[in-house]
Parts: structure tokens; C-alpha cells; sequence
């Protein structure tokens, strides 16, 4: 029903309003076909997957990530 109205209101504009009625039904498909793309591949890529993850995981000085961050900030920060 819903689709009859719709293409009962697109007929009753003038050619060029239809026109753009269908230009931008084209532009909305491409926005949310590119949408649907990205999601799916996010899900494909998981951040926890990449190699990226667990890179630093043996080195002995960034052991306590925090304390190795408060440390690193005072010693930039002091330079002054």
C-alpha cells in the first residue's frame, strides 16, 4: 500500500521534480549499500585479531601501561 502511494505522489510531480525524486532514490542506494559494506567489514576485521594487538606484550618496561604512561607524560612534560 505503502509503495502505490509513493509512486502515486512521484507521478503526480512534474517530470523534472521526478527526476530528482529518482536521483536522489540513487543517491540513497549508494549511501546505504557503502553503509552496509563498511559494517560487514568491520565484523570481518576485529580490532582483537590484527597483529597490532599483544605487540609489546614481552617488553619488561611497559609491564603497569599506566604507570609507564604517568612516567613518560612527567618526564615530557618537565622538559620545560
Amino acid at each position: 500500500m505503502i509503495t502505490n502511494n509513493i509512486v502515486e505522489e512521484i507521478n503526480s510531480l512534474p517530470i523534472e521534480a521526478q527526476q530528482q525524486a529518482f536521483d536522489f532514490i540513487a543517491f540513497l542506494k549508494t549511501r546505504y549499500h557503502a553503509s552496509k559494506n563498511i559494517i560487514k567489514s568491520s565484523k570481518k576485521n576485529r580490532l582483537r585479531d590484527t597483529s597490532f594487538i599483544g605487540m609489546w606484550e614481552d617488553r619488561k618496561d611497559i609491564q603497569d601501561t599506566t604507570s609507564w604512561v604517568r612516567q613518560l607524560r612527567s618526564s615530557e612534560w618537565e622538559r620545560n
